[in-house]
């Protein structure tokens, strides 16, 4: 998602918090909702790739958060239960899942990347290949799943925090992980890929 840099004479002070900003936001002010969209656009597209498997998906649904954000900045009240962040990852984790549920929805996969042909290159050739298999075998969780694996592992927020952002408590959260590592050890398994998580339950 592209977002315009504010020019100067627009310019925001960038250590202003999210709260701060969202006020902004709500009077109109684009170069505040610049700011705001630099600092968390990086962390909601991660997440939504990883459960939509698509980084166009994942990039439209993103878009869509953003645009929630900039229409619904004068609802937010500062200083509530729950932070912006979290706030945010809701939205994307709700759109995609949503997205996922659509008939006929097909991600296609990302093309390939060329292999780097400098020292080192069969290391990365076999990174890639683990993260595509990876990729490969949490296509097939439920959608819930998907959200609880990424937000836990790739975004290392803790079962707490991602219950917040999914709407679930953290024994929810935390059965949605073990029947996610469960399943992914099996696809795993079966495409030859073997003591990942075995200590996990």
């Amino acid at each position: 998602m592209k977002v315009a840099v504010p020019t100067p004479k627009d310019a925001v002070e960038p250590l202003l918090d999210d709260d701060m900003l969202l006020a902004r936001i709500a009077n109109g002010d684009r170069a505040a909702f610049a700011v705001l969209a630099n600092r968390h656009t990086a962390r909601a597209l991660a997440v939504a790739q990883r459960i939509l498997g698509s980084a166009g998906e994942a990039d439209e649904v993103v878009q869509e958060a953003w645009v929630r954000v900039w229409a619904r900045a004068g609802q937010w009240q500062a200083g509530g239960s729950a932070r912006f962040s979290t706030w945010l990852h809701r939205v994307v984790v709700n759109l995609c899942i949503d997205r996922r549920r659509r008939p006929g929805f097909a991600p296609l996969e990302d093309a390939p990347e060329m292999a780097d042909p400098a020292p080192g290159a069969e290391s990365v050739i076999a990174r890639r290949e683990m993260s595509a298999q990876m990729a490969s075998a949490m296509a097939d969780l439920p959608e819930r799943q998907r959200a609880a694996i990424s937000l836990c592992y790739y975004e290392e927020m803790s079962a707490a925090e991602a219950g917040r952002v999914m709407e679930l408590s953290v024994p929810a959260v935390e059965s949605l992980l073990a029947r996610a590592r469960r399943a992914l050890r099996g696809r795993l398994a079966a495409m030859g890929v073997t003591g990942v998580g075995e200590n996990e339950g």
